[in-house]
């Protein structure tokens, strides 16, 4: 059997964690958006580059 979890944490230190405020979800949720628009605009400026000059591999 594969064990899908990476998480160290004891369940009993998970369950008696405070939840997140709705600052600290926010503060998240843009950073992982920055990131993904990162990558998204890095992946468009690659196409855009191989249409222009060809697939140089």
């Amino acid at each position: 059997m594969i064990n899908n979890y990476s998480s160290t944490a004891q369940l009993k230190d998970l369950m008696t964690a405070p939840p997140m405020t709705a600052a600290q979800h926010a503060e998240i949720m843009r950073k992982r958006n920055e990131q993904r628009r990162k990558i998204e605009d890095a992946r468009e400026a690659r196409k855009e580059e191989q249409e222009r000059y060809g697939d140089r591999r």
